[in-house]
């Protein structure tokens, strides 16, 4: 395209910005000369952006697009109150299932969403004649089993795909373990993750055998019910991540919550009642990951976005190795971040050290814990909640509260209410949205502490808690979905663990309340230890 076909382009460009009905005047003004097929494209391109905004404010008026903007503004910040979060039940498709076995080797490999960086180059499974059994004697009827999968990162998943549906399957033909392909199993996923992931994961979820579960929901009944029945009568076992959430940690295990102990029980109870000779059994399986090759110049690079990110000034300081150096830099941005936490927390929130001036001045794993005490007591006392359980268990009350006052069961459609009513409405469900920040602050760092990184500042370690500092940036500067950012090639280590017999708990749990309890908590014990045992440091 020549000089002038430019300027009568930019010509309709501008003109169509401001009404897209004139680009018919931008091209009758052109001399012949000019390729009107590219003025036309240049035009197009321009002006789509345009159109499609007027399209989607036009319809955000009615339901569809006010779906599509709640979607987008998760789990950030909400402005309108939302129709009441309904139970996902799992439709089980085959198909579906075998389509993401067959795409599983490019879902590995390339990022397909922005919260999903993987880049898992090889999976190496142990132990996993162990599993391939289980499975045998599941499809013979002599066993029911749940798997306790460790939960570290977002693309645990995708992980756990590859040892369903190629690792058991090539363990068993090497045992001559027979075995009915294809290997699948039905699982528990938080009912928040459709909301900022999109309602395309709702879908897919659903249709490979998910069961959505509300987390705060003490109980969720729903969910639990749905659980109990696909695990005592359902034709695939179950997987659950006892963790509750996504740790950031290869190399440490978060505190278990007691959901996999008690379905196991009352799975062993529904079992016993229907006078069935099945035995339940609980597998842990760990989850590790390492990078192929440590990438020390990409981790440097993006300490510096960060320091950049924060008002930090650049580090420049020389040291032997680049392990040091990063290790010296993430200490250095840890500490200006907790100070800059703790700043704004005194002037906005008025919160106050709880000792001035301690001798000897407080650590900075003390210094943390008292910043995400802060930080929930801000949310607790606006729902009225009292802190009760670790950091992770209030989260969950926390969120549950928030959910409560967004996605409102207790009102109609939102469109038959009054203008006051619903301004109303989105009024509690914006103050909701704002207190849950502080919340996601503390879902961030629950388990970060300095003992972890100075016990071994390897890559890996350096890397987790420099992309939790990416995440804890990302928050606060309002990214919705932000792009997390790959260090490099990943190789991940799926470890089966020896089954530990709930059947033979059986006994103990039904004696009484008080004994049940205990039987729950002793399994749950017993998975944490198996899960620690297992980490390879």
């Amino acid at each position: 395209m020549d000089f002038q076909a430019c300027q009568v382009t930019n010509k309709a460009c501008k003109l169509a910005i401001a009404s897209p009905w004139t680009i018919q005047e931008a091209v009758v003004s052109a001399e012949p000369d000019v390729e009107l097929g590219c003025l036309l494209s240049a035009c197009f391109a321009r002006v789509l952006p345009y159109v499609l905004l007027r399209y989607q404010n036009k319809k955000c008026e009615d339901r569809a697009s006010a779906r599509f903007r709640w979607r987008s503004q998760l789990p950030h910040f909400v402005r309108h109150v939302q129709p009441p979060l309904s139970f996902i039940p799992p439709a089980y498709n085959l198909w579906l299932l075998r389509a993401v076995h067959w795409a599983l080797p490019l879902l590995l490999r390339v990022r397909l969403r922005p919260w999903l960086p993987v880049g898992i180059a090889h999976i190496e499974v142990v132990n996993g004649a162990v599993l391939a059994q289980l499975y045998h004697e599941f499809q013979q009827g002599d066993l029911r089993f749940v798997m306790a999968f460790r939960h570290v990162e977002v693309e645990d998943p995708l992980c756990g795909l590859h040892l369903l549906s190629r690792a058991i399957p090539q363990v068993a033909r090497q045992q001559g373990i027979l075995l009915q392909r294809p290997l699948h199993a039905h699982f528990l996923y938080d009912r928040g993750m459709p909301l900022w992931a999109g309602t395309g994961l709702r879908w897919a979820f659903s249709r490979l055998g998910g069961i959505s579960i509300r987390r705060g929901r003490q109980p969720d009944w729903s969910g639990l019910r749905q659980a109990r029945k696909l695990l005592t009568r359902g034709d695939l076992p179950l997987v659950i991540a006892p963790e509750g959430a996504t740790n950031g940690h290869s190399e440490r295990v978060g505190p278990l919550e007691s959901g996999a102990a008690q379905l196991a029980f009352w799975c062993a109870g529904d079992l016993a009642k229907a006078d069935r000779p099945e035995t339940v059994k609980i597998i842990p399986i760990n989850i590790q990951y390492r990078y192929v090759k440590p990438m020390w110049s990409r981790l440097g690079r993006l300490l510096t976005q960060l320091e950049q990110t924060s008002g930090l000034p650049v580090y420049r300081g020389e040291l032997e190795t680049p392990e040091k150096a990063c290790y010296a830099r993430i200490l250095r941005l840890g500490e200006h971040l907790l100070s800059q936490m703790e700043a704004f927390y005194r002037r906005v929130y008025h919160q106050k050290s709880r000792v001035r001036n301690p001798d000897p001045p407080l650590s900075c794993a003390e210094r943390l814990q008292a910043l995400l005490e802060s930080a929930l007591q801000m949310g607790e006392q606006y729902f009225g909640l009292t802190a009760e359980g670790n950091l992770a268990e209030r989260c969950r009350r926390l969120e549950e509260a928030g959910w409560q006052d967004i996605y409102r069961d207790d009102l109609p459609d939102r469109h038959t209410l009054s203008p006051l009513d619903r301004g109303l409405a989105d009024w509690l469900a914006q103050a909701a949205s704002l207190q849950m920040l502080h919340m996601r602050l503390v879902e961030t760092f629950v388990a970060v502490d300095d003992i972890y990184l100075k016990e071994k500042p390897s890559f890996e370690r350096c890397a987790e808690i420099t992309l939790l500092m990416f995440d804890l940036l990302a928050r606060l500067r309002g990214d919705q979905l932000p792009r997390r950012p790959r260090l490099g090639d990943r190789q991940a280590t799926l470890t089966v663990g020896e089954p530990i017999s709930v059947s033979d708990r059986w006994p103990q749990y039904r004696v009484n309340h008080q004994a049940a309890r205990q039987a729950v908590k002793e399994l749950t014990e017993e998975l944490q230890q198996a899960l620690e045992r297992m980490i390879c440091t």
